[in-house]
């Protein structure tokens, strides 16, 4: 594939990133696993979610608002729109000024599926490995409402600052749901990693923080993370209004949430993966 046609790709959205060098990601410090940590961490996890969405029921999230995006020496602005169900389907819509851009991820089917397209509307599939992070990335309530289930191990990483809040440090990631084959690439386990870093105040997440992997390669780490900022209450729930989007350390996606709807019944046939 020519580089012409890589930075194409990365530039369409968010899982085009063959052409990043990336430095190997230290391993996660080590957490204690006893039944007492594990225990201490769900509770952690649970008032985190009692934080963002006290007693509420959220059957889906759509965000609209402005966008700027950064790939390589591509500096753009447009809107957004980001959906998400909290059955495990999300999908982005960018409007820029080289043109529409799409994704969706969809791990509500019986194996996780997705694809990508860019301003000429060809769908292009994503990688399995680059499926099983987080589809809602950017509505946190989903993001730690699917981990409080009994396939996930969680690991109390203590208290720690980071960018600059002093912040509970818990990491996550999942047992197989279904027969994943042994082979010499990354485990499903750390496939399916996620970081949150909660405010140790209010447990707002902060920040979240995973890696993906360039589509041939399951075994390079490329780390992205999701900074929050400036929480508003909307329908009884907190919305970052503010989400940043992290990639390999720089700067990708400063999307500023205009507005915001809640259970307003979005059907399932809007994440179907072509």
């Amino acid at each position: 594939m020519s580089q012409t046609s890589l930075l194409v790709r990365f530039s369409c959205l968010f899982f085009s990133f063959i052409l990043i060098t990336s430095n190997a990601v230290p391993a996660p410090r080590a957490g204690r696993h006893s039944q007492q940590t594990v225990a201490a961490t769900a509770v952690t996890l649970q008032a985190a979610l009692a934080a963002l969405s006290p007693n509420i029921a959220i059957s889906d999230v759509t965000l609209t608002g402005t966008v700027r995006r950064v790939a390589g020496s591509d500096d753009e602005s447009g809107t957004a729109t980001l959906k998400a169900l909290s059955t495990g389907a999300a999908r982005a819509d960018l409007s820029l000024s080289s043109g529409p851009s799409s994704e969706i991820q969809n791990l509500s089917a019986a194996a996780p599926a997705g694809n990508w397209s860019g301003p000429d509307g060809v769908a292009h599939p994503i990688a399995f490995h680059n499926l099983l992070a987080e589809p809602a990335w950017f509505f946190p309530t989903f993001a730690i409402s699917r981990r409080l289930s009994t396939s996930y191990v969680v690991t109390d990483l203590g208290s720690e600052t980071h960018n600059g809040r002093q912040v509970e440090h818990i990491s996550v990631s999942q047992n197989p749901p279904y027969p994943f084959p042994a082979t010499s690439g990354p485990s499903f386990q750390h496939l399916t990693q996620l970081d949150f870093y909660l405010d140790s105040v209010t447990f707002l997440p902060d920040a979240i923080t995973y890696n993906i992997h360039s589509d041939n390669n399951a075994l390079l780490d490329i780390p992205v993370e999701i900074n929050f900022s400036d929480y508003r209450s909307v329908s009884g729930v907190q919305i970052p209004f503010h989400i940043q989007k992290f990639l390999n350390n720089s700067l990708f996606l400063d999307f500023q949430v205009q507005n915001v709807a809640i259970n307003s019944g979005l059907s399932a046939s809007g994440f179907t993966v072509q």
